[in-house]
């Protein structure tokens, strides 16, 4: 926890910076809803209708997910911060942390905003209930993984660049690797929440869509 107090700290600007990109790919996201065609609106709205018919008859035949659930979502989770760690470690992988962070951004906001537009306050509703709990964790996870990567690469362009000094890296690496092992932790513990109460959450309101969808 002293490594993260002292992170927060003392890179606060790059948490900005990283805060403030992931906003815009929000904004971006939400934008993209607005360029879609009526060919593909239609064939998400089709898809998302099946979706939450689906829900729906889990709920009513009380179907549980099982721990192949849970490794497919921390799969995913652990896949997506291994590659930042793997980017931080080079310094031609600096623009690739912040592409993955924009796209994360992306992917909320288009998510979201194509919920609100196809569904209003119902889609909000479950954006609230499907989207929102376990980002609230997810994305401070990646901002700290994302921050300590490109903390540092630039720290090794510093080194190794700019003024020409080799070694010296050994214990920024262990410290960075051990921040990005306690954000795995982080995220595969969301994971079990993403698996076991999300769903129970998403059955809550999947019936209201499905009045929506006829």
């Amino acid at each position: 926890m002293q490594l993260l107090r002292h992170t927060l700290k003392d890179q606060s600007q790059l948490y900005v910076f990283v805060a403030v990109l992931f906003l815009v790919g929000v904004v971006f996201g939400a934008l993209m809803v607005n360029a879609l065609s009526l060919e593909q609106q239609q064939d998400l709205a089709r898809y998302l209708g099946n979706f939450f018919r689906t829900v729906s008859q889990t709920q009513e035949a009380g179907g549980e997910p099982g721990p192949g659930s849970y490794w497919d979502i921390a799969t995913l989770h652990l896949k997506w911060a291994g590659i930042i760690w793997v980017l931080g470690l080079s310094v031609i992988g600096l623009p690739g942390i912040l592409i993955l962070d924009f796209l994360k951004g992306v992917l909320i906001g288009f998510t979201v905003g194509y919920l609100v537009g196809q569904y209003a306050w119902k889609g909000l509703l479950f954006s609230l209930v499907a989207v929102a709990p376990h980002n609230l964790i997810v994305i401070p996870a990646l901002f700290v993984c994302s921050v300590a990567a490109v903390s540092f690469s630039l720290q090794m362009i510093r080194s190794r660049v700019l003024t020409q000094r080799q070694g010296g890296l050994a214990r920024p690496l262990l410290s960075y690797t051990a921040l990005t092992a306690v954000m795995v932790a982080i995220l595969l513990g969301i994971s079990s929440f993403e698996v076991w109460v999300t769903p129970v959450m998403m059955k809550w309101v999947a019936p209201m869509l499905v009045a929506s969808t006829g």
